[in-house]
């Protein structure tokens, strides 16, 4: 929280990989997750995603640059305004994130012309500019996704949406912007004006769309051991099937990650990552007997 812009921290550097999370994901089937910084700042910094095993980060890494975080609406516009600097306001936010863009632009504008010397921040800042990498950006409220989208469009980038609280309510015009979707955590309370609008319906709406959707927990918010359980609700809700449910914590979030081909379905060629379960995986008092990641028993 002491800048509003920090491209360059990378999250594997904060990891700690006894932390009893890890176990508490093994124990409720939960073999791969992306962790990223926070959302305290407009441009958090870079996310990796990593097996639920190990005792080394790198070793447990499956892709150690997944994207860049970035945060929209009231949390940076609080942790800063707070502070009584930029950005205080949802313009403010947007500012702050396009100026850094055009800074990447210029840096590779730069580089291109044999002018350009090595910036952290702002080669992390090109590597989206390039595509290379997607930016991945917390927003809730209906408004803030579409400035999302608007500056998706404006640097032709590849952007996923994580939260998209009121994603119901603009449901088609996401899907015309071909992005893909997190919804979640929908198993906590409302604890902010801007998640006054939250529920289990915002699943069912997006995938009605055409809008790709997976479930987070946003672990600690939601413990991750509860992925199935969040499932589990939002096929309680009603007009959510199990099979959509179930492709939200597979192959939906691993095509949401761009691991799709390594892990979140079981076939030849893909990582042996998959859960044993001791009954209907959508009956709350059904237990993982085995989890297993790339063929090794790491839990029952």
């Amino acid at each position: 929280m002491s800048s509003p812009v920090t491209p360059h921290i990378r999250a594997i550097d904060g990891i700690n990989p006894n932390d009893r999370a890890f176990m508490d994901a093994r124990k409720g089937g939960v073999t791969t997750v992306q962790i990223m910084p926070g959302s305290a700042n407009v441009i958090g910094g870079e996310m990796l995603i990593v097996k639920t095993y190990g005792n080394i980060v790198d070793q447990m890494a499956v892709r150690t640059l997944s994207g860049l975080k970035a945060a929209t609406g009231e949390n940076p516009k609080k942790v800063y305004g707070s502070k009584g600097k930029m950005p205080m306001t949802r313009m403010g936010v947007a500012a702050t994130l396009r100026k850094k863009l055009v800074e990447g632009q210029n840096y590779l504008e730069k580089l291109a012309a044999g002018k350009g010397e090595r910036d952290l921040e702002l080669e992390i800042i090109g590597k989206v500019l390039k595509r290379e990498i997607p930016l991945r950006v917390h927003a809730h409220r209906s408004e803030d996704i579409a400035t999302v989208l608007r500056i998706k469009k404006e640097f032709n980038l590849e952007i996923t949406i994580e939260h998209c609280t009121e994603g119901h309510l603009i449901a088609d015009y996401i899907a015309e912007h071909d992005v893909k979707v997190s919804v979640g955590p929908t198993m906590s309370s409302r604890s902010k004006l801007e998640l006054s609008e939250m529920g289990w319906y915002t699943l069912p709406a997006l995938e009605a769309a055409g809008v790709p959707v997976s479930i987070t927990t946003d672990h600690p918010v939601v413990p991750i051991e509860h992925l199935m359980t969040s499932a589990i609700y939002a096929v309680k809700d009603g007009n959510y099937s199990e099979e959509s449910a179930l492709k939200a914590i597979t192959i939906n979030a691993a095509k949401h990650l761009g691991i799709e081909n390594q892990v979140g379905s079981i076939e030849v060629g893909k990582d042996a990552d998959f859960v044993v379960w001791d009954g209907d995986p959508f009956d709350l008092r059904t237990e993982v007997v085995e989890t297993y990641i790339n063929g090794e028993v790491v839990y029952g």
